[in-house]
C-alpha cells in the first residue's frame, strides 16, 4: 500500500504510569499528555519524532513476557527497534541509568549491523540497532 508514509506511534501496554514514564524518560522521551481517551493512554515523544502511547490497562507487571519468555511461540509483536548512530554510546548511557542489557551486542554479519536488547519495567523488549 503506497498510502503508508510512516509509523504514527508505538502502543505499549504498561501496568503503572509513573514507573513507565520514568523508564522512557531515561531513553529521552518527553511526556506530552495523559491519561486521555476511553482506554487511558499517556503520550510521550522522542526528539527524533518517535511517539509512544503508554496504554495504562495492564493488570499487573508480568514476570514473563508471553511472546518472548515461554517455550510456546505465540503470534504477536515481540519487540520494536530503534536505529541508533553509536551503539557503544547507547550501552554507556544504559549503564549510567542502571538499565540492564538483556541480550547482545549481537553482530548480524557484514552489512547487517549489530544490536543490543533491553526490557522495560513491564518486560517489553526494546532493540537498539546500528547499521
Amino acid at each position: 500500500m503506497q498510502m503508508i508514509t510512516a509509523v504514527d506511534h508505538i502502543g505499549i501496554r504498561v501496568a503503572e504510569l509513573a514507573t513507565a514514564r520514568h523508564f522512557y524518560q531515561q531513553l529521552g522521551f518527553i511526556f506530552i499528555e495523559g491519561p486521555v481517551g476511553p482506554e487511558p493512554v499517556a503520550i510521550m515523544r522522542h526528539p527524533s519524532g518517535v511517539v509512544i502511547n503508554l496504554i495504562l490497562n495492564a493488570d499487573c507487571s508480568p514476570t514473563d513476557n508471553i511472546l518472548m519468555d515461554v517455550p510456546q511461540k505465540h503470534a504477536g509483536y515481540t519487540h520494536f527497534a530503534f536505529t541508533v548512530t553509536d551503539l557503544g554510546e547507547v550501552q554507556r548511557h544504559l549503564a549510567s541509568c542502571n538499565i540492564v542489557i538483556t541480550e547482545g551486542p549481537t553482530d548480524f554479519g557484514p552489512g547487517h549491523g549489530a544490536s543490543i536488547f533491553i526490557r522495560d519495567q513491564d518486560r517489553n523488549v526494546i532493540e537498539f540497532h546500528q547499521s
